[in-house]
C-alpha cells in the first residue's frame, strides 16, 4: 500500500508498508531515519551534523505552523511569539503559511524551513524524512497537554453510534493527520471492524476546520477531527457547539510538536529552545488564540517517549516510513 501526497516542489513522500531499509553503516546508525541522517545517541531523531560544513546559520529564519486551519488565522496568532524569537536569536523571522502537511515536510527536507510546529500525525514522517528535531509541545498552565480524536456528526443525521457509519460517508482530513486519518483508521478497523470502501465511503477534506464546518453545514455526514481545533472554532463563533454531535472520543494524544531542522548550528538551536521556554504568554496574540483550547505554556518533551503511541498507531495501520 502506498499513499502518495503531491508536494509543492514536485517531490513526493509516501507511507510505505515495508521493512526498514539496508543496515546502516556502523558509524552512522539510523534506525528508521532517512539515509541522509544519523542517530548515534538512539533518541530516534537525526543528530546534529558533526561536520561544520553541513551546519547552517541563516540570516532569516522561516517558521511554519501546522495547517490545521486557515493559515491567515495563525499568522496573526504567532506574531508576538515571532517578534520574541527575533529578539532571542538576533535574526529576522518569517511566517511561512503552508497549505498542507506534505508541503510543510518537503519545505524542511529541502532546507527552506528552519522552525516548525508539525501536527501529531506528521511528526514521525517529519522526523524520519525531513530531519525534524521536536522538543516542545503546548500545554495548559497546570501542565496538562494533548487532545482527543472525535468522530462527529450533525443532529438528525441518523448516525447515533460508530456502527451507524456503515454504509454511509466519513470525512478524513489527510493521510498524514493522526486524528484526521491514522487514529480513526486503526480504531475503526480494530474496535468496530469497519474498513473504508468496504464498509463506508471515505472522503478527504484537507484540514480539520474543513471537516468540522462540513459536518456543521451537513456537507459531510460524519468526520474524524481533533477536538482542540473544534474548541477553538467554537470559541471564535465559527460554529456553535450544538451544530455537531460527538459519537466517539479517543484517548488523549500529544498535540503539535515544535522544533527545528536538525542541521542548524548548536548555538542557534539553543537560542531557539530558549525562546520557546522563556516566552511570556500573558497578554500576547499567542495566548489570545490558544487559551481557547486551554493552552498557556511550552512544555519540554522528547519524540522517543511522547510520540510512542503515535508510532504504535502507525504500526497498527501497517505502515512505516520511506522517503522518495
Amino acid at each position: 500500500m502506498k499513499i502518495m501526497n503531491t508536494l509543492m516542489s514536485g517531490v513526493a513522500f509516501a507511507f510505505v508498508v515495508a521493512l526498514a531499509g539496508p543496515a546502516a553503516a556502523q558509524d552512522c546508525p539510523r534506525g528508521t531515519l532517512d539515509e541522509r541522517f544519523c542517530d548515534v545517541d538512539g533518541d530516534l531523531v537525526a543528530d546534529t551534523p558533526t561536520d561544520p560544513a553541513d551546519l547552517v546559520d541563516p540570516d532569516t529564519l522561516i517558521f511554519a505552523y501546522t495547517p490545521v486551519e486557515d493559515p491567515a488565522v495563525y499568522k496573526t496568532a504567532w506574531s508576538d511569539f515571532l517578534t520574541h524569537l527575533e529578539a532571542e536569536t538576533g535574526k529576522s523571522v518569517v511566517f511561512f503559511p503552508v497549505q498542507n502537511n506534505a508541503a510543510q515536510i518537503e519545505a524542511m527536507r529541502s532546507g527552506r524551513l528552519h522552525i516548525a510546529g508539525f501536527n501529531t500525525g506528521s511528526n514521525p514522517l517529519a522526523v524520519n524524512c525531513a530531519g525534524f528535531n521536536p522538543f516542545t509541545i503546548m500545554a495548559s498552565k497546570d501542565g496538562n497537554f494533548g487532545y482527543e480524536m472525535e468522530i462527529i456528526t450533525y443532529p438528525g443525521s441518523g448516525i447515533e453510534k460508530v456502527e451507524d457509519i456503515k454504509g454511509k460517508q466519513l470525512a478524513f482530513t489527510s493521510p498524514t493527520s493522526n486524528s484526521g486519518f491514522k487514529a480513526p483508521s486503526a480504531i475503526l478497523k480494530g474496535d468496530f471492524d469497519l474498513l473504508p470502501e468496504r464498509d463506508f465511503e471515505p472522503v478527504y477534506s484537507g484540514k480539520h476546520d474543513n471537516s468540522i464546518l462540513g459536518v456543521a453545514n451537513k456537507d459531510y455526514m460524519a468526520a474524524s477531527i481533533a477536538n482542540s481545533v473544534k474548541s477553538r472554532m467554537i470559541s471564535r463563533d465559527v460554529i456553535k457547539e450544538e451544530d455537531v454531535v460527538v459519537i466517539y472520543k479517543s484517548q488523549t494524544f500529544p498535540t503539535t510538536g515544535f522544533g527545528t531542522a536538525h542541521n542548524l548550528t548548536p548555538e542557534l538551536k539553543e537560542k531557539i529552545r530558549n525562546a520557546f521556554f522563556n516566552f511570556e504568554w500573558e497578554g500576547t496574540s499567542l495566548q489570545a488564540e490558544f487559551e481557547k483550547s486551554n493552552e498557556g505554556q511550552f512544555l519540554e518533551m522528547n519524540y522517543k517517549d511522547f510520540w510512542d503511541v503515535i508510532r504504535k498507531i502507525d504500526t497498527a495501520n501497517g505502515v512505516s516510513y520511506a522517503c522518495e
